[in-house]
């Protein structure tokens, strides 16, 4: 939740790609907590074992869960919702929209981000930012 809080800090202070960076971080945090909720779903979905950057065999599915790689996050939101339902994808989408503006910024010609205005940047880091409070929340209470 700081970390949401955080982004919202950052974007008053027009820090526009720290603020996506921050907002992105702190739903990614989300998905990992609720896959942690929900491990069992998971694990059916990421069976196996994996050695990590260690050596030490992990749970293929307690990896994912623990680390939340970017490249699998769309996937890991795509079970959650079952579970959580389409507003858990939407959501995610959202963050790695976000996440692609943190390293390209703007893009009048919309080729290398989806922004191309930081109207568009500033709803949905403020969107995101307040969703990702209240996923918190709700995950707290479960």
């Amino acid at each position: 939740m700081q970390e949401a809080e955080l982004a919202l800090k950052f974007l008053d202070q027009g820090l526009h790609r720290n603020a996506s960076g921050k907002v992105f971080q702190a739903w990614k945090a989300v998905v990992s907590a609720a896959a942690a909720k929900n491990r069992e779903l998971i694990a059916k979905h990421y069976t196996g074992i994996v050695k990590d950057r260690i050596g030490k065999v992990r749970s293929r599915a307690d990896l994912i869960i623990a680390l939340m790689p970017t490249t699998r996050l769309r996937e890991v939101a795509s079970i959650l919702e079952e579970v959580y339902g389409k507003e858990m994808v939407h959501l995610t989408d959202l963050a790695l929209n976000l996440h692609e503006f943190q390293y390209n910024g703007l893009d009048p010609e919309g080729v290398v981000s989806r922004y191309t205005n930081l109207n568009d940047v500033e709803k949905d880091i403020k969107y995101l930012a307040e969703k990702t409070i209240e996923w918190v929340k709700r995950l707290g209470q479960a």
